[in-house]
């Protein structure tokens, strides 16, 4: 299971914000008498693909029932870009996160308060963690953008080794062997992957460090300096995103190609209809019923290859 183990409670649902950002009908008049243009629609229909996973995999590697997609990356501003194929998509956690030795674009780097390199470090649910230092990217999704995006370099070469409150963790997912992707695109409830509690030292829960010559140390970091959602970060479908797999028969299928689609009630293709919204809490769960049984702490995770219970 992919999901993160920290979720910040202090933090609002960040799929289910922006939604009058993205303008209804046209455009609107303020009480200055200006007027606010809605942009045109951009192609927000990301492919996303359920196979083996990356090439450099061994052939009975064994990848199951992983989304992946592919994202490029870019230096922020620029036409320098990278693009990476086969990023697992997780709604279980916050973040993109490339693996250091699938990158070859030089990004620049993100400080600490105090000027020192800053670390990140995420733990989930199958006592698996990555750790890297944080930099800022340009994202680029079907015709969708998010800029200058603080991202992570899992197991980035030649930045400090993780600190021992990060390696309780478990096992490391810093290499394509380990992971099974060449990265994982984070696209969860959430706009940050700490949010509130790692902005203040008497809430800091310690995903973020400071990496001077003497080690690294947790650190602070404020709401912008963290890793982000790049679906909220977009001009216009931020507010969520719909996940569209076609149905598998009994006998399985060796891949299966479905699409990742960029907002809610923002296009004609991403209509609520006659869905019913479902309420989350502060972690991120909700409510199911499973053979007359209620399960109150529920969620959805396609970086999860199965139904647990």
């Amino acid at each position: 299971m992919r999901r993160a183990r920290f979720v910040p409670a202090a933090v609002a649902v960040a799929l289910a914000v922006g939604l009058a950002a993205c303008g209804g009908g046209g455009s609107g008049s303020g009480s200055s008498g200006s007027t606010v243009t809605t942009p045109p629609p951009v192609n927000n229909v990301q492919p996303i693909i359920v196979d083996a996973g990356p090439s450099s995999l061994p052939a009975n590697y064994g990848d199951v029932n992983m989304p992946f997609t592919t994202v490029t990356i870019c230096v922020p501003g620029t036409a320098t870009c990278q693009t990476i194929d086969h990023v697992w998509v997780d709604t279980g956690s916050t973040g993109l996160r490339i693996l250091g030795s699938v990158l070859t674009l030089s990004l620049p780097a993100s400080t600490a308060a105090n000027g020192a390199p800053l670390g990140n470090c995420v733990q989930y649910a199958s006592n698996t963690y990555q750790w890297g230092p944080v930099a800022t990217a340009d994202i680029k999704m079907a015709g969708e953008v998010a800029s200058s995006v603080p991202i992570q370099i899992a197991g980035a070469a030649g930045f400090p080794a993780a600190p021992s409150a990060c390696t309780v963790g478990g096992t490391p997912m810093d290499t394509v062997l380990d992971l099974g992707a060449n990265g994982l695109l984070g696209v969860g409830n959430y706009r940050q992957d700490c949010g509130a509690a790692c902005t203040s030292a008497s809430t800091n829960p310690g995903l973020y460090f400071s990496c001077g010559p003497s080690g690294c140390t947790a650190t602070t970091a404020s709401l912008a300096a963290q890793l982000q959602n790049p679906v909220w970060m977009f001009p216009q479908d931020n507010n969520g995103l719909a996940i569209v797999l076609p149905s598998i028969g009994v006998s399985g299928a060796a891949t299966v190609s479905g699409s990742m689609i960029f907002g809610i009630g923002t296009q004609a293709n991403n209509a609520l209809g006659a869905a019913k919204a479902q309420a989350l809490d502060d972690f991120g769960n909700f409510t199911t019923t499973y053979n007359g049984k209620v399960y109150s702490s529920s969620f959805i995770d396609s970086g999860s290859n199965g139904l647990f219970f």
